[in-house]
């Protein structure tokens, strides 16, 4: 079995071989992972990447695997105006949730809990299948799966600091 320990970015063909991948398998360190071709390899970086559709995974025999970002269940979110969409924005970051912000829309993944404040909220909720890629995180690295309580009932995992109460 090869290893791949380098990742591509946006890199020309031609491709040994593709593989597709939701957002949560398009950031793991160590993996293996079985292209649609059949080439198995394992994923052995040193850090978690934050692979996009149409990156590469460069293996030691020097080929090198297309990663496709595969359809996941989303929310894609619109509201009236950009007062109700900020509103909705700043509820959805309040609950560390990982979204994709669009010219006119917020894509979520889906969570019949977090529709139901977001139309509670004005907005208007579409069930799509569609690739997710949220943004980064606020520091660089790919969006951050954080889990950790908090008083008002919702619950994440992270150090907030003194400021927050």
């Amino acid at each position: 079995m090869h290893t791949a320990t380098a990742i591509a970015k946006q890199p020309k063909g031609p491709f040994l071989d593709e593989v597709v991948l939701d957002y949560d398998h398009r950031h793991r360190r160590r993996i293996v992972l079985k292209g649609e071709g059949g080439h198995q390899f394992l994923l052995d970086l040193g850090q978690v990447p934050d692979l996009r559709d149409g990156d590469g995974i460069v293996l030691d025999n020097g080929g090198t695997v297309l990663v496709r970002a595969a359809p996941e269940s989303l929310l894609e979110i619109h509201a009236h105006d950009a007062i109700h969409m900020a509103r909705i924005a700043w509820h959805i970051g309040n609950r560390h949730l990982a979204a994709e912000i669009g010219d006119h829309s917020i894509r979520i993944r889906a969570d019949h809990v977090i529709a139901q404040m977001v139309e509670g909220l004005g907005g208007h909720v579409h069930e799509i299948e569609a690739p997710f890629n949220p943004e980064g995180g606020a520091y660089g690295g790919p969006a951050p799966a954080l889990e950790h309580a908090h008083i008002d009932g919702h619950s994440h995992g992270h150090s907030h600091g003194p400021s927050h109460g």
